[in-house]
């Protein structure tokens, strides 16, 4: 199992490591899963780093998609908002281009592994839990993403789908997962359970013990399913006490303005998906019992010093030191 830290491609981040390699064994991880952070992919990273790569997403895409212009209209305000937004006009070969280009990327980078979100959330629904499209029409959307962008060139990195909490997959229903897998036609298709996001799913959670009590759960559902199951994003959310008294309604204040409403929706997501470090160790027979190839700490943090201590508490939990 390699073990890798989650990071940012951008200047501001990397500038605040000289031996990144170094910094990387300091906290016993092999490598790195990266993020484009929309500049010039750097090439002062060891080649030895290069393991992950998780590609961009939007969270509200599905209309976009399906070039629903009623339904754009109702949440951007404007055909100008969204195009600025999306980087075209409405419709499939918009969101193709984006993600082809950050699949050149990912192979540019020398990426083993890619990870790519199945979900759709609009802002507003980020607020009310009232969802406008169903798990399986997210689903059968992203299948079919996939399936044109990897079409039948031999690529040279595992796809891996990541689980979320808003309709698509949630590792919740066996049934959903299949019907995701099945969709995929790509032999080199896995999973990247994200533990966070699928804590997420169960408000009711009010210990790091019964979250991995409820990751078990899901895996003994899943069953034969888990054998799907790559990599891991390794962090937790205990967000239900927030979820509860903020959720069900559009708060009062939110914005006209789309971007100032995107930016205030995104500050309330953070505040269910927190990326918090485990503490307990009974993260340790999740992981033992999983057994992936990629175990990718991706924790919340403002700099170099705070990332590296969650990656250390985290450690911890795992009996690592």
């Amino acid at each position: 199992m390699d073990t890798l830290m989650s990071l940012p491609m951008t200047a501001s981040v990397l500038t605040e490591y000289g031996d990144l390699e170094e910094a990387c064994r300091s906290c016993g991880c092999d490598g790195l899963e990266v993020v484009w952070g929309g500049e010039e992919l750097p090439c002062t990273v060891p080649q030895a780093l290069h393991e992950g790569y998780h590609l961009t997403f939007y969270p509200d895409w599905l209309d976009f998609w399906r070039g629903d212009r009623a339904a754009l209209t109702e949440k951007f305000g404007s055909e100008e908002v969204w195009r600025s937004f999306y980087g075209g006009p409405e419709g499939r070969e918009t969101l193709l281009r984006l993600y082809r280009e950050d699949l050149d990327r990912a192979v540019t980078w020398g990426a083993r592994y890619v990870v790519f979100h199945v979900s759709d959330v609009s802002v507003e629904e980020g607020f009310t839990y009232h969802w406008r499209h169903t798990h399986e029409e997210v689903i059968d959307a992203a299948a079919e993403v996939i399936n044109l962008l990897l079409g039948d060139r031999a690529w040279p990195f595992d796809f891996l789908v990541e689980n979320q909490w808003w309709p698509g997959f949630t590792f919740t229903e066996p049934e959903l997962t299949r019907r995701l897998l099945d969709g995929i036609r790509a032999e080199r298709k896995g999973i990247m359970l994200d533990i966070g996001h699928l804590m997420n799913c169960d408000t009711s959670l009010r210990t790091l013990e019964e979250g991995a009590d409820y990751v078990h759960r899901m895996l003994d559902r899943h069953g034969g399913l888990c054998r799907y199951i790559r990599g891991i994003h390794l962090h937790c959310s205990l967000s239900g006490e927030y979820v509860r008294a903020h959720t069900g309604f559009l708060p009062p204040r939110l914005p006209l303005d789309y971007l100032k409403r995107y930016g205030f929706g995104y500050r309330h997501i953070l505040r269910i998906d927190t990326h918090q470090p485990w503490t307990s160790h009974a993260i340790r027979e999740v992981v033992e019992r999983i057994g992936p190839d990629y175990l990718v700490h991706e924790l919340s943090a403002p700099d170099r010093g705070a990332r590296e201590e969650a990656i250390h508490i985290q450690n911890r939990a795992l009996g690592r030191g």
